[in-house]
């Protein structure tokens, strides 16, 4: 998320009929909205990796599964964020056009410049939604995954993963080895590009 754009007050529905006819994508926090800056290539097979995963999983199982085009809305009025991916089984967001509002599992890719705010003031934001049970942070630089689960106190866990490990999604019952998500990314590789 960028610095906050120069529009007058939005209300929900001004924005939610605004931003679509916008050029890029802007999430919306009490009346301002926030311009998404775009990610790099290995930033996006990562996404597409989770959700072809996802996908594949829960195909027929009545779940939708959505990419980085679609927005959470943590109440009907706001705030709309963009994840990176996420994952709804509720009923109630079987009809939803222009946001989801119960996700059971949200992914972020990290980058350097949206790290904090992922790990900060966004997961803040997400877990005020009760319907969520797992929050995924994956790595764009190195192989490494952090997952935030729900436990049955009500308290946030963290499962760090790193090479050669196998992830646990239990909130939509997937298991898969870390590599899965960096398939065909050479990280050393975008590394390299990004320090020359």
């Amino acid at each position: 998320m960028t610095a906050a754009v120069q529009y007058p007050f939005l209300t929900p529905q001004a924005y939610l009929d605004w931003e679509p006819l916008q050029e890029i994508r802007y999430e919306y926090i009490d009346g301002e909205v926030f311009a998404m800056t775009g990610g790099t290539l290995p930033h996006s097979e990562i996404a597409v990796n989770l959700t072809a995963l996802l996908k594949n999983h829960l195909r027929g199982k009545g779940c939708r599964v959505l990419g980085s085009d679609a927005k959470v809305g943590i109440t009907e009025n706001g705030p709309f964020l963009y994840a990176d991916g996420s994952v709804t089984c509720d009923p109630r967001d079987r009809a939803a056009l222009k946001f989801c509002r119960f996700p059971c599992l949200i992914a972020e890719v990290l980058s350097p410049s949206t790290e904090a705010y992922d790990r900060g003031g966004k997961f803040a934001q997400y877990r005020r939604l009760e319907s969520l049970q797992e929050y995924v942070l994956i790595s764009s630089d190195l192989v490494s995954v952090d997952v935030f689960r729900l436990n049955e106190q009500g308290k946030w866990e963290l499962t760090p993963y790193a090479q050669d490990q196998e992830i646990h999604l239990s909130s939509v019952d997937l298991a898969f080895p870390i590599e899965r998500l960096y398939d065909d990314i050479d990280l050393a590789a975008s590394e390299s590009s990004e320090t020359s």
